[in-house]
């Protein structure tokens, strides 16, 4: 957040804070909630650098667009582990999955 506009809502009473802070998460669970947003977003990075559709994906992994639309937006109902697997799917490797993590 801009700086500026940080110490305006302070002034004017509200208090600022990250989202870990205000869901009240333990580190763990902070570390996790990033963990898979950034795998979620390269697997959308992924297919759009394949040119494909949440449906064309879908179809290379045996699943349904709603199902990809739910794994790019790192939906609660999506497990890290399903997110590996299509990462895998798409052709990245352990190691370029580990730097997106790391």
């Amino acid at each position: 957040m801009d700086p500026a506009k940080q110490r305006r809502l302070e002034a004017a009473g509200w208090r600022v804070g990250t989202a870990a802070e205000f869901l009240k998460l333990s580190p763990e669970e902070s570390a996790y909630v990033e963990m898979k947003f950034l795998l979620s977003r390269r697997l959308r990075d992924a297919r759009l650098k394949e040119g494909l559709t949440q449906a064309e994906l879908a179809e290379r992994l045996g699943s349904s667009q709603s199902r990809v639309a739910k794994m790019e937006a790192g939906d609660r109902s999506v497990s890290i582990d399903l997110l590996l697997r299509a990462l895998l799917q798409m052709g990245l490797s352990p190691r370029q999955i580990a730097r997106v993590i790391g």
